[in-house]
């Protein structure tokens, strides 16, 4: 595989676990614009653990998730208690005091950066990405996936059924930072640098926009709404000029078309009754 190709493959990869800790508080009704300050608490975690104290890349990485969780658990429960606009104001003030505070910490190198020296390469990038996919997707299959969605659908009748909303948040919150934590540590160790410049609020955005135009509804979507901000510009890519007026235009479209996300409960259904249907169709014919 050519450098470029792994290259786009790597960011691809990175938006989509970030993107999966945006989807799992959003699917129950959370908008977290401040994902960009876990996804820095987890890059500076690993690369101070590994740097400093020269612990195994395993151990500082799953650490890192733990120190983003704790953050987030903390958190969560004074911005759970905001609502609409609110909360979403109180997740961006917490991503900005994050980078206000990280870029005033010399020993991790403040406004100038720090660099990291444990690499990792695409094939544990690929790995830990499959890893976050399963989870998710069997998480949304248990009891606490099905009362996320009913908390998103109808938080008072959800309540009216014993489904503890607040305890349902505040822990799809703190898995959530647990994964941007991840994303990451993993960001941090495959660039061996990490700039607090990078982590701003336009990339919560940008992760929320993945989500939103995959489509929340389901795990499924994040993995489409990122291939789509991630692939599609590459793909315009000799349109040169033109290139963002073209992704501009699919954007629009796709909002026009599909405004509950490219996929959704509803589309997963219809293919999978066409299958059952396809199926006896198959086997009669033979």
């Amino acid at each position: 595989m050519s450098g470029y190709l792994s290259g786009v493959l790597v960011a691809y990869l990175l938006n989509l676990i970030i993107a999966y800790a945006v989807f799992l508080p959003g699917a129950g009704g959370i908008l977290n614009l401040g994902v960009a300050g876990f996804v820095a608490i987890g890059a500076y975690a690993s690369a101070w653990l590994s740097n400093e104290m020269e612990w195994p890349l395993a151990v500082t990485i799953l650490l890192s998730m733990g120190v983003s969780a704790l953050i987030g658990l903390a958190i969560s429960f004074p911005i759970l208690r905001t609502r609409g606009v609110y909360m979403v104001l109180a997740t961006i003030a917490f991503g900005e005091v994050v980078v206000g505070l990280l870029i005033n910490v010399e020993a991790i190198g403040g406004a100038a950066g720090y660099p990291v020296f444990e690499f990792i390469d695409l094939p544990v990038i690929a790995l830990c990405t499959l890893a976050v996919v399963l989870f998710v997707v069997w998480l949304m299959s248990t009891r606490f996936g099905l009362a996320l969605r009913a908390i998103h659908d109808d938080e008072p009748v959800a309540a009216l059924f014993g489904v503890s909303v607040r305890g349902v948040r505040v822990a799809a919150f703190t898995i959530g930072a647990a994964i941007a934590g991840l994303g990451g540590a993993l960001y941090g160790h495959h660039y061996a640098y990490v700039d607090v410049i990078y982590f701003t609020t336009l990339v919560s955005i940008y992760t929320l926009l993945y989500v939103l135009i995959g489509g929340v509804q389901t795990p499924w979507g994040p993995i489409v709404g990122a291939a789509v901000f991630s692939l599609l510009p590459e793909l315009f890519r000799g349109a040169t000029e033109w290139r963002y007026v073209f992704f501009a235009a699919v954007i629009i479209l796709i909002m026009a078309v599909r405004p509950e996300g490219i996929i959704t409960r509803a589309l997963l259904l219809r293919l999978k009754r066409r299958g059952t249907i396809a199926a006896p169709t198959k086997e009669a014919a033979q």
